[in-house]
């Protein structure tokens, strides 16, 4: 019996090392932001930049700063899974691609998700606390937010 617990074992330790090959491609773009991400077309304050690139634009933009463990299979595999559905759902960068329509109402789920607390999402919270947004930051966020004129 324990020799069969040692060889399932050290298959599981073999099979873990053989993925560590397969990487996925990640969200990388470094540069400068194109003219088409959020920031640029709106130029918000300092603060509201800080806000919106810590708490948001890992996962809705183009361009991931990835800790550590992201390069540990199969944890990449998930973050990456993770943030491209997070870049179907609203991708800063490409902002000024949307309809006024679909700004308008991107604007409004934004809004929402923080008020409800399901932005940043709790799972991605529990390694990021820094991420986390205080009731000051979502309060100038949300006035900041309503100043944003979208032309038809």
């Amino acid at each position: 019996m324990m020799k069969s617990i040692k060889k399932i074992f050290f298959a599981g330790i073999i099979l873990l090392l053989f993925l560590q090959f397969f990487q996925p491609v990640r969200n990388i773009n470094k540069g400068q932001a194109p003219s088409s991400d959020f920031m640029r077309i709106y130029d918000p304050p300092i603060s509201i930049k800080r806000t919106l690139l810590n708490s948001c634009y890992d996962c809705h933009s183009n361009n991931t700063n990835y800790p550590f463990y992201s390069y540990v299979q199969p944890i990449s595999y998930f973050l990456e899974k993770h943030i491209s559905k997070g870049k179907q759902e609203l991708n800063f960068n490409e902002w000024g691609n949307y309809s006024s329509r679909k700004r308008r109402n991107k604007l409004s789920a934004i809004r929402e998700q923080i008020e409800n607390n399901k932005m940043p999402l709790p799972s991605y919270l529990v390694i990021h606390r820094n991420a986390k947004l205080s009731e000051a930051q979502k309060q100038e966020l949300f006035k900041w937010m309503k100043s944003i004129r979208i032309n038809d």
